[in-house]
């Protein structure tokens, strides 16, 4: 059976370092607690990267209280989607940009979906070196290149062990940076850097509402292309309500948390601060040097997001490679693809520079979002209302499988669902779309993506032979009805 059979079937004694990377999880080697994916995606924001995320909120026009609105609302709709496909992993045993196939085709996944992905994680990972860089050099002296690297190579030893260190790291990392959050939240609110008014709330103006909100879910939205690689080695018998909650709610309360410290921290801090010197200042109004300790904690945070993108961004060049010549998923190739992420990120961040990154971050996450939310629509139609969870796995990794080498289906509605957001998109300082600029610059693209997209995909999969391939199903015997 070669090469398809072997991302099927085959296991590796268990070691430090991780042995699978885009292949099946088999069923013995699958463990671990729904709550442990709690741990990853409630430390996933605590740092400096979701600090920043609230300073650019802040930038965007609305006064803080509009803000803060915005902020929860946009938070809790971005997790919602989000955690729904971390309820796919128990259920598959596969990264989350492999389950694409069978809606966009292998060839067509990898050229559409894939590259989008990558994207999502070179672009992720320029905000956190741009970060890593500024912070090392505030905490030593030393110039932000250097302090990316050495930064990023920590993040790439942890990204190589893989899967069960990033989760070990992150329920290290739980307590102390709640209690170290907490004393941030408190020095940010009560050190009396704040100006006065702050917290009147101002005329209510819909168009910089709604570049907060749309920021706020796409940033929350940009973990969907991986979430489920942090569930896929749990058990198959995990109610996907267990998985999903245990992704929501700490995601949707640590993002919320650090969000909105990061709008309070920034409305007290001088016009045009980085967010780690904006950092720094504020937690040291608490006392003399707590500033630095609040930014060597954050900056841990950092690392592990750093760890996590390099990881990703391994699996989805692995992926891409695979769709065009079979691969071999060995600890060689996650070697040489997080090498190749390493080195990528630092060029684009040395490019941009750290005086630009408000404009970056604000500008990529917007653009990113409008990217995946017809791949999120798409995917969980498929998942939840048309397949019901029910794949063939094999076929997933054949080239010439039932799933095509190009799915029509996926990719015709992917298109006019990014057609018929792009009248209301807004992308500040580069394009404003003509329905959004009669609409006074308010960008309501996302409400139009979402069921766009998926309707157009449900309507589509109306003709699958789904009566066969649950047949092939039952006769590989790898996966069961969802639970």
């Amino acid at each position: 059976m070669g090469a398809a059979a072997s991302k099927v079937g085959d296991s590796a004694p268990s070691t430090g370092i991780e042995q699978h990377s885009i292949d099946w999880v088999p069923i013995e080697e699958r463990h671990g607690k729904p709550s442990s994916v709690g741990a990853i995606w409630f430390v996933g924001s605590l740092n400096l990267t979701g600090l920043a995320t609230g300073v650019v909120t802040l930038s965007m026009g609305a006064s803080l209280v509009w803000t803060v609105i915005a902020t929860v609302l946009g938070s809790l709709f971005g997790t919602f989607f989000m955690a729904f496909h971390s309820a796919q992993g128990p259920q598959l045993g596969l990264p989350q940009l492999v389950q694409s196939r069978p809606q966009f085709g292998y060839l067509g996944a990898a050229l559409t979906v894939w590259v989008f992905a990558l994207v999502n994680y070179l672009a992720f990972n320029t905000s956190d070196a741009l970060l890593s860089g500024q912070a090392m050099n505030l905490l030593t002296g030393i110039p932000n290149g250097l302090g990316y690297l050495l930064a990023a190579a920590i993040a790439t030893v942890i990204a190589l062990f893989g899967y069960e260190w990033i989760h070990r790291l992150n329920r290290w990392l739980t307590w102390p940076f709640v209690v170290v959050t907490a004393a941030i939240t408190v020095a940010a609110l009560f050190g009396g850097g704040l100006p006065a008014g702050v917290w009147d709330a101002g005329p209510f103006e819909l168009a910089p509402f709604m570049l907060v909100f749309v920021f706020v879910a796409g940033f929350q939205l940009g973990w969907a292309p991986y979430v489920s690689d942090y569930s896929r080695y749990l058990k198959p018998d995990v109610p996907a309500r267990s998985t999903f909650w245990w992704t929501y709610l700490p995601s949707a309360i640590s993002g919320i948390w650090v969000f909105l410290l990061g709008a309070v921290i920034s409305a007290g801090a001088p016009e045009g601060t980085d967010p780690v010197t904006a950092l720094k200042l504020a937690a040291d109004r608490l006392f003399s040097g707590f500033g630095a300790v609040a930014v060597v904690v954050l900056l841990i945070g950092l690392l592990s997001i750093m760890a996590i993108n390099q990881y990703g961004g391994s699996l989805t060049m692995i992926s891409i490679v695979d769709s065009f010549r079979p691969v071999k998923p060995t600890r060689t190739i996650r070697v040489v693809t997080i090498g190749i992420m390493l080195v990528a990120v630092g060029t684009v961040s040395t490019l941009v520079g750290i005086d630009r990154f408000n404009w970056f971050f604000a500008n990529v996450v917007v653009v990113l979002t409008y990217l995946f939310i017809p791949w999120t629509a798409i995917n969980l139609v498929d998942y939840f209302f048309v397949r019901r969870g029910l794949y063939v796995v094999k076929e997933i990794f054949n080239p010439n499988g039932i799933y095509g080498r190009w799915g029509w289906r996926g990719n015709l509605a992917y298109a006019i669902g990014l057609a018929c957001m792009a009248p209301f998109m807004v992308i500040t300082g580069l394009y404003v779309g003509p329905v959004a600029k009669i609409l006074g610059g308010v960008d309501c693209s996302i409400f139009v993506g979402l069921p766009v997209a998926g309707a157009c995909y449900w309507a589509f999969a109306r003709s699958l032979d789904l009566a066969a391939e649950r047949r092939m199903v039952r006769e590989e015997g790898l996966l069961e009805p969802l639970h």
